[in-house]
């Protein structure tokens, strides 16, 4: 049973409900994502988003716990192990845990992207750590696929059985991890957000890096400056359709509930409750899906969010989306929308729909035999 956690910029929006005393919002957040946030420590002192400290010295970096190396790397893209051994000595590390159908992972790759134009040949590293979450996201050729398709150009590491993520004790989606040149963990970072912050840090830590190994190069002080994602005050959470997935955060509203590996026959109830998922068909219940095997079937969500997200496999299929009983109009329809149908062509994250502001609907997607769906996830 997965216990990892996807999240997204949690502190900011947290402070944001706060003042605005939306209670409902803080109640929707799962209990331990809360306690996702960023921590940060540059010779003992503790960064805010607008603090840095301006000594250039190292004091103390044995009290900061070394970083773990990169144990169990099933494959490497944009490197070789030899190639990487080398890049990683002396260096300032930013380790990024991914998954490729993460959308809030994949809302962190312009800031990394950003980043590693800008700093890497000042002495930054970044190596992008791939710790899949379902099983199609081990086949090497669908990571490729999605590093090309993102442009990611720096070192990505392929960490299928989870060896390295367990090696740092991550439990997040995306999850950053910033080393000094000496492999002392600085800095960390989980989930969306706080990029400022860990800007500064990078800039920090190569400042001191030129320091001690006495290079005159001084990190630039301005922040890469890029439109971050605004959340809604109020967003239903992830739903996972996997009954081991779904374990500890079961948001099926069917009476018939799951039923492991069974095939089950789902009729939709006359009343649904809001940001539960309701299926209508024969579905065959996996353990991270549900995978529809009658000649049609349908999922039906009364939502709150801006945009719709799913994580689907089943290449080939054809689903069609509606929005509040009627086809999706094209000012909704997410990219992967064309007039109101989406087509599964590789297995990974479809975005379904995107409004042009966040609100109350009724999503139903219908859908063949083979449609497997594992997540919706909104944004």
């Amino acid at each position: 049973m997965k216990k990892e956690i996807k999240t997204a910029a949690i502190g900011a929006v947290i402070i944001v409900a706060l003042i605005v005393g939306v209670e409902a919002f803080l109640t929707s957040l799962d209990k331990t994502t809360q306690n996702a946030g960023n921590f940060s420590i540059i010779n003992g002192t503790k960064l805010g988003t607008n603090h840095i400290s301006n000594t250039s010295s190292y004091q103390d970096e044995n009290n900061y716990p070394l970083a773990p190396g990169l144990t169990g790397i099933a494959s490497y893209i944009n490197t070789t192990p030899e190639e990487l051994q080398t890049k990683m000595k002396d260096k300032v590390i930013l380790y990024d845990f991914w998954t490729y159908s993460c959308i809030n992972c994949i809302r962190t790759f312009p800031y990394l992207k950003a980043w590693n134009d800008k700093y890497a040949d000042k002495g930054l590293l970044i190596i992008g750590v791939h710790s899949p979450e379902f099983e199609f996201e081990k086949d090497p050729n669908n990571v490729k696929m999605a590093v090309q398709k993102y442009n990611l150009t720096y070192p990505i590491v392929l960490d299928s059985d989870h060896r390295t993520w367990d090696a740092f004790s991550n439990r997040y989606w995306p999850a950053e991890y910033i080393t000094d040149d000496m492999g002392h963990i600085r800095h960390t970072n989980f989930g969306e957000g706080e990029y400022d912050q860990t800007e500064q840090v990078i800039q920090q830590l190569l400042d001191q890096r030129a320091h001690r190994l006495g290079l005159n190069i001084t990190a630039d002080q301005g922040l890469v400056n890029l439109q971050e994602h605004a959340f809604s005050l109020y967003q239903t959470p992830e739903l996972y359709f996997g009954y081991d997935f779904a374990d500890g955060r079961n948001y099926f509203g069917n009476p018939e509930g799951f039923q492991p590996e069974k095939i089950v026959r789902y009729t939709m109830p006359s009343e649904l409750q809001k940001d539960h998922f309701y299926l209508d068909g024969q579905w065959q219940n996996l353990h991270d899906s549900m995978k529809l095997v009658s000649d049609n079937g349908k999922i039906v969500l009364p939502y709150s969010a801006k945009d719709v997200h799913i994580v689907a496999s089943g290449i080939g299929n054809q689903i069609q989306i509606l929005l509040d009983g009627k086809t999706i109009t094209n000012s909704d329809q997410g990219q992967d929308t064309k007039n109101g149908l989406v087509t599964i062509s590789e297995n990974r994250l479809y975005n379904i729909v995107s409004s042009q502001q966040a609100g109350s609907h009724t999503l139903t997607i219908i859908g063949h035999p083979g449609f497997q769906i594992y997540t919706f996830t909104f944004g």
